[in-house]
């Protein structure tokens, strides 16, 4: 299985603009730029998009692991926030913050699981960084 998304820039880094189409075109011809990206500019940022990545990927790998266990997740909400160092040039961490509602699962059955989906999500095997995850099971 393979998946694609192009970017296209135009000018100088600080000055120039760019935009981002996935093959899915859910993003299309979105805007990016030094301002979305360092600032607070309109548009998406790569960072952002690695968030959203995963964000997705640890939650669908959870919601796997717990039907794997038997039992079924009611809702996950999982937010991740990426930490770009632009000094460094490098994003030193991605920290997800869960908040699962699965009815009957035990909190050390639920713990099993988010270390498991953590460490065996895709995106998190793709990330060459700190990556924490701060789970609540309601």
């Amino acid at each position: 299985m393979k998946r694609n998304a192009t970017a296209v820039w135009q000018g100088s880094g600080k000055e120039g603009k760019g935009n981002l189409t996935t093959q899915s075109t859910t993003l299309n011809n979105t805007q990016y730029s030094f301002g979305s990206r360092f600032a607070e500019g309109v548009g998406t940022n790569p960072e952002e998009l690695v968030a959203a990545a995963h964000a997705g990927c640890f939650t669908m790998a959870l919601s796997f692991k717990i039907d794997e266990a038997g039992f079924t997740a009611e809702n996950l909400e999982t937010k991740c926030v990426i930490n770009l160092d632009p000094a460094q040039g490098k994003i030193t961490e991605s920290h997800l913050t869960l908040i699962a509602t699965v009815p009957g699962l035990s909190k050390e059955k639920f713990d099993e699981l988010v270390a498991d989906a953590e460490k065996n999500c895709p995106i998190s095997k793709l990330l060459n960084t700190t990556i924490s995850v701060e789970a609540t099971l309601v």
